[in-house]
């Protein structure tokens, strides 16, 4: 490489040096290629695809399996009334702007927050995002055209499609993984033998037709989800706080996001919970759980910290949410969202569908309780109403079960399609009875930890990304952490001989039969196979050398990919240290 051309890579942002990389490595490179590639999709390539499903297991050992929560695999294409129920076929929108003179149409938040001081654009109100286009003279990112004449509108993220042949049903590709949760909420409650609180988890794709996909895999028009619904009893279920009380985070709440002058705080769970900074107990419990799990996997805890949603910018469904963001290149993304999302998806179910979304609620011991009743007079109802009269009952019945003191006097009244009407209260039948009850139907709350697989994949790959000198020689490698890499080991025959190939075959096979990930690698001089593993992120390199034939204890060379540290180990020994290496009982240094 020349000089010139070693400046210009020098001076490359970490994100271009990685997609680089990953495609060059396997990693993940844009699909379709052969067909010119379609914007938005990607393709993991074999290291891609193994970093990718051991960040998933990773994920699955620690909300699933540590937590004691369910896991299903529900459909990607759900039926229309499921999106028109939770609110997607309405409220599932990003603003668009379409340049006049090429046509591209662009994200109008994002040209926004890439040519001002704006950081949450998308919290704004469509009129506002307008206002700022005109007022900054933004222009087309394609072409360089002036937008601030162009109407920003609302553009509906879900792909559709049909369901059947012919007078098909109409169907979406989901746009999150947690609606297939939630519709099967009446059965799943069953298995968790209708105690709160329960969890389900589940990985799987999702799909959001993107108005301008961009930097590569951070946002697509197809990714994995990581989703945790945690169904509770917002009345009496408490999180087991004291488990993560003392994990460190770095917040930025929205106080600190309005203020000129605000800035990260450096806290604790239990303070940030004590002092009011997270106000939702649930929520700040599955934040200390998320934290150490982030670090494990291998996000520098240096580049990430936890934002509270403005209000703007909050899903029509949350009452709080915060997100896990990570630094990249000097801007913040999005890796994970914690929301409560109240009852709202079960009761929009229940509404719409023919189930029912609660959890019977048995008590201790009976209660009487006083229970507000209407009986209507329809005889007068029905004359005085017409077709609308099922409508008062219903309203009448609703006003009976919130605010028995309005039918205290001679009249009652309710509002009908935006007009009041009174009504006699002797012609509503309404009463005060005792009645003995076993239980009651709870509407669980829904505390949801969603998170972006692919992002955390990103993340991981940009935070392992490192540069140094090696005997002389510039070296690029990823430091990823043994838990997530995808291959755990590399074996190399020092040279092409029959001897030292079938130690290596030897060596590869008790490696494996350990459980570690292995490659084979007898290609090329030593010192580029070393470089080649390390550009992929192998930990640990094993040589098969001559000293390993030819001596009286048959050992192997080692390296340590981040320190090139290299020691000789017994290869009777090679297997059972090397894999109490990756599972964390054993240090490399100390051997």
């Amino acid at each position: 490489m020349s000089e010139a051309n070693g400046s210009d890579a020098a001076d490359q942002p970490t994100s271009e040096k990685l997609v680089e990389l990953a495609k060059r490595r396997g990693y993940f490179f844009q699909s379709s290629g052969a067909y010119g590639g379609v914007g938005g999709f990607y393709t993991f390539g074999p290291q891609g695809a193994s970093l990718k499903g051991n960040v998933e297991d990773a994920w699955r050992d620690r909300f699933a399996v540590a937590e004691g929560n369910m896991e299903i695999d529900a459909p990607t294409i759900m039926p229309e009334p499921v999106f028109e129920a939770s609110g997607h076929l309405e409220g599932f929108d990003d603003m668009l702007v379409e340049c006049p003179e090429c046509g591209e149409s662009h994200r109008a938040d994002h040209v926004v927050e890439d040519n001002t001081s704006y950081e949450d654009a998308e919290s704004l109100p469509i009129p506002e995002v307008e206002e700022v286009i005109a007022e900054y003279e933004l222009v087309c990112p394609s072409c360089g055209a002036g937008l601030a004449d162009q109407a920003v509108e609302t553009f509906n993220l879900m792909f559709d499609t049909n369901i059947g042949p012919g007078d098909s049903q109409p169907g979406y590709l989901r746009p999150e993984t947690a609606q297939g949760i939630f519709v099967e909420f009446p059965r799943l409650k069953e298995y968790a033998r209708n105690q709160l609180p329960f969890g389900v988890t589940q990985i799987g794709r999702a799909y959001r037709n993107e108005i301008s996909p961009r930097r590569s895999i951070i946002r697509t028009r197809e990714f994995t989800q990581a989703e945790l619904e945690y169904f509770v009893d917002p009345e009496t279920d408490e999180p087991p706080l004291e488990r993560v009380a003392d994990v460190e985070v770095r917040l930025y709440p929205v106080g600190e996001q309005n203020d000129e002058d605000g800035s990260e705080i450096e806290t604790t769970i239990g303070d940030a919970v004590e002092e009011g900074v997270i106000a939702d107990e649930w929520v700040a419990y599955f934040l200390g759980v998320a934290k150490p799990w982030y670090e494990a996997v291998g996000v520098d805890m240096d580049r990430f910290r936890f934002r509270q949603h403005l209000s703007g910018e909050r899903a029509h469904y949350a009452a709080d949410c915060w997100d896990a963001e990570s630094e990249i290149d000097g801007n913040w993304i999005e890796m994970a969202g914690f929301a409560n999302r109240t009852d709202y998806d079960l009761s929009k179910h229940e509404e719409y569908s023919e189930d029912r979304f609660t959890v019977f609620k048995q008590y201790d011991e009976p209660k009487t309780v006083e229970r507000a009743t209407v009986d209507p007079d329809m005889s007068y109802l029905g004359p005085e109403f017409g077709g609308a009269a099922q409508e008062v009952v219903s309203e009448l019945e609703t006003l009976a079960e919130r605010d028995r003191s309005a039918f205290e006097g001679e009249t009652v009244e309710i509002e009908l399609e935006g007009e009041s009407h009174e009504l006699p209260v002797e012609k509503t039948g309404f009463s005060v009875d005792e009645e003995t009850i076993a239980g009651e139907h709870v509407t669980p709350h829904v505390i949801e930890p969603s998170f972006g697989v692919d992002r955390v994949v990103y993340t991981v790959l940009h935070h392992a990304y490192s540069e140094d000198e090696v005997d002389g020689e510039e070296r690029t490698y990823l430091e990823l952490d043994p838990e997530v890499a995808p291959t755990f080991v590399g074996v190399f025959p020092l040279q092409s001989d029959d001897e030292l190939e079938a130690v290596a075959n030897d060596v590869v096979d008790d490696l494996r039969k350990a459980g570690l990930s292995v490659t084979y690698d007898d290609s090329g001089n030593i010192g580029r196979r070393y470089r080649r593993q390390d550009e992929v992120g192998t930990p640990f390199c094993v040589t098969i050398d001559y000293e390993t034939v030819e001596a009286e204890e048959t050992t192997v060379t080692v390296r340590e990919r981040d320190s090139t540290e290299q020691k000789r180990l017994a290869v009777d020994d090679l297997a059972e240290t090397l894999a109490a290496i990756r599972n964390g009982d054993r240090e490399f240094e100390a051997l």
